[in-house]
């Protein structure tokens, strides 16, 4: 299941939120060397219950906005849920 994303580093506190279709994650790293990615591949993975591999970045590594593979998971209502719990 592929979700889009849209990363906020630099943030005092780390959460997730859903707004029109698309999750923002902010996270306490910086942008640079992919600290801000690898944090958000952590958080997700703890939040979802999944191990980290199965998280990938499909599109947007560089970027704010990204789109995440997410395996073994293919409901989006349960994605959504864990997410936000």
């Amino acid at each position: 299941m592929n979700i889009e994303v849209k990363v906020i580093p630099s943030a005092k506190k780390k959460e997730i939120s859903f707004e029109n279709g698309i999750f923002k994650i902010k996270l306490n790293s910086k942008p640079q060397d992919g600290k801000a990615n690898k944090e958000m591949i952590e958080f997700i993975s703890k939040k979802l219950k999944i191990a980290k591999s199965k998280i990938s970045i499909i599109r947007g590594e560089k970027q704010k906005s990204k789109l995440i593979k997410i395996e073994g998971i293919e409901n989006f209502d349960e994605i959504r849920y864990k997410l936000l719990n």
